[in-house]
């Protein structure tokens, strides 16, 4: 047998894996040959904030074979941790330093550390979302409850019909790009809860849903208003109700980093009259903002003029939408289960801080959501190390690293890489945490799934030639299949499956505008429809999908195959992307599970043809 000198995802060389709560104990392991010849042995440490690497001696232990195990246990506070391991030698000086998958090898010189993430201990997520589903809406494209609008601002362009594609044209006259509405309501959503109730859905994420001017609603006018075109603030009230009574919990987005010009704080338009930041030096709201040449000088988000950035260190600003009568309060007293946070890494520590205490005390079984593309355990941003996932800010974030992965698996093959991606998360982030992650395919900031998958060229289009692009039948086939496979994996591993609207539909389009079309209501992909109902019951159905352990059984360059197990349930998950068949024997554990989503096994064995895919659980 091969042996590893250390092994961070083994417990053999740990006593925990993953993230670890802080003030508990973790014993480490390193396994050396005996023809080392060693001498002393250290865990060489660092705190992430500190420049030095303290070092623990570490103690014989016993043998396996001719190897040694050398052990320490630690203790550590809240905060992120860097570690690799030192031993002398009859031979010299030797590291022990990280190498791929997670195992350790010996260099004579220094090297990749190990990361150790260690979260406050009294660090908890909603347990609701647990084994759920999340269904995100772009609200004024998935259904208009047909209820007439009133005080519609004048420079809004209707759309009356519902097929239209988005206008993708800046200068197209009265309707321009995000200029364009379609009237989608909250009402529509609430009478579309039983469509989503069989679709598996547990948790409704909507898009900006306040007062604001651009169909997106990023650009937030009046946070203490719903927008006139989706309803007001008793419809949210009764979209939560009768949401809860189908099991589901409402969201909302929250955009904080910035607001619209054009709003009732900044009013650099004038719409609000001659309050505002920009037209009123003296205005309440001037400090909420970044002038530094007023009025025409202030920092916009991303230079996006018609964004200006708030001060999050102000406290005006803080308290306004953190304090006891803040924004955050105020919605959750309505009815909302918690807030998905637009560019979470653009927010600041101290603001971070303020919220969760401010959603906590207010319900602490509310759910705190963060937009950030990459690894979150380890993030930095604006020249900070960031915290998100220690315990006093964010519950979870979407998972961009898993939605990459699956994609380029499913189109590209490299189910090793796909393997890595998970268990680095799981290694990185908090058990609670995982069980709560943001699993999503698409969202309304990237090209739809279907036409990622079902296309083969790199989207380097610009907006004219993307409103041109429609999937061939080929290539719409194609991307079906993909997105199965897609799916099966997206539903199957650690975290939350989240489903973007339409999706599930057969709705293609690239980026924005073109991902942001209406719900085709009634034109439907019926046979994809139902395979998405169909796995969501399949995930209801297993309760190893809640919080389960993930094992990679297989991961070759067009397959893999892994189990989830806790103790309510255990699945076994395996997918082809190959031209070839391949047969896989199943595990012991899994023979006797009587419950199939896709293709059967017989006799322990399970064949899978090109995109084929199974799941076997009890």
């Amino acid at each position: 047998m091969n042996y590893y000198p250390y092994d961070s995802r083994n417990n053999l060389y740990r006593s925990r894996l993953g993230a670890v709560p802080a003030g508990e104990n973790l014993r480490l392991r390193l396994l050396l040959h005996k023809d080392a010849r060693c001498y002393e042995v250290f865990l060489r440490m660092k705190n992430d904030n500190d420049s030095f690497v303290s070092e623990i001696k570490m103690t014989p232990a016993e043998w396996i074979e001719d190897y040694q195990f050398f052990e320490c246990e630690i203790t550590t506070t809240e905060g992120l941790y860097w570690y690799d391991f030192r031993y002398t030698s009859a031979h010299g000086q030797f590291f022990v330093i990280k190498a791929e998958c997670g195992l350790g090898v010996v260099s004579q010189s220094e090297g990749e550390r190990f990361q150790l993430t260690v979260y406050d201990k009294a660090f908890t997520t909603p347990d609701w979302l647990k084994g759920g589903l999340i269904y995100q809406i772009f609200p004024d494209r998935f259904y208009n409850s047909g209820t007439p609008k009133s005080n519609i601002p004048t420079d809004r362009f209707i759309c009356n019909d519902w097929g239209r594609q988005p206008e993708y044209r800046q200068n197209n006259g009265p309707c321009s790009l995000g200029n364009d509405y379609y009237g989608g309501d909250l009402k529509g959503i609430e009478q579309k809860l039983t469509y989503l109730n069989e679709l598996g859905v547990t948790c409704i994420y909507l898009n900006p849903i306040f007062e604001a001017h651009s169909n997106h609603r990023y650009n937030t006018a009046n946070y203490e208003k719903i927008d006139m075109l989706l309803g007001e603030n008793q419809d949210l009230v009764n979209l939560c109700k009768a949401a809860k009574k189908q099991g589901i919990k409402v969201i909302l987005d929250g955009v904080f980093s910035h607001t619209g010009d054009d709003s009732i704080y900044f009013n650099r338009t004038g719409r609000y009259g001659t309050g505002g930041a920009y037209q009123d030096y003296s205005s309440p709201y001037k400090e909420w903002f970044k002038f530094y040449d007023y009025p025409n000088g202030y920092d916009a988000w991303w230079g996006v003029k018609t964004l200006p950035e708030t001060n999050e260190d102000n406290n005006s600003f803080t308290d306004y939408i953190t304090g006891e009568n803040g924004i955050l309060k105020k919605y959750l007293k309505l009815g909302i289960g918690g807030w998905r946070l637009d560019v979470a890494d653009e927010l600041p520590d101290r603001f971070l801080d303020k919220l969760r205490i401010a959603v906590k005390s207010e319900n602490p079984d509310a759910f705190i959501l963060g937009e950030v593309w990459e690894d979150a355990s380890n993030k930095i941003s604006y020249g900070a190390r960031r915290k998100f996932l220690r315990g006093s800010q964010l519950d979870s974030v979407m998972n961009y690293p898993f939605a990459n992965a699956i994609i380029d698996f499913v189109k590209f093959g490299g189910g090793a890489a796909l393997s890595e991606t998970v268990h680095t998360v799981l290694e990185n982030y908090p058990k609670c945490s995982v069980d709560t992650l943001m699993n999503h395919l698409g969202t309304h900031d990237t090209a739809r799934v279907l036409t990622m998958l079902g296309k083969n060229d790199s989207f380097i289009g610009d907006r004219a030639w993307q409103s041109q692009q429609k999937l061939s039948r080929y290539e719409y086939a194609n991307g079906v299949k993909r997105l199965k496979v897609a799916a099966v994996i997206q539903y199957t591993l650690p975290g939350v499956p989240s489903l973007f609207y339409g999706d599930e539909a057969g709705v293609e389009g690239y980026g924005d505008p073109f991902c942001r079309a209406t719900y085709p209501w009634g034109q439907e992909n019926t046979e994809l429809l139902q395979f998405y109902k169909a796995l969501g019951k399949a995930r209801k159905d297993c309760k190893a999908f809640t919080n389960g352990n993930f094992y990679t059984v297989l991961a070759t360059d067009k397959a893999i195959a892994y189990t989830r197990t806790n103790d309510k349930g255990r699945a076994f998950i395996a997918v082809n992307c190959g031209n070839n068949t391949i047969d896989i024997d199943l595990p012991v554990d899994f023979i006797d599970c009587n419950k199939v989503f896709g293709k059967p096994y017989a006799n322990g064995n399970l064949t899978l043809g090109e995109y084929e895919y199974t799941i076997i659980y009890k």
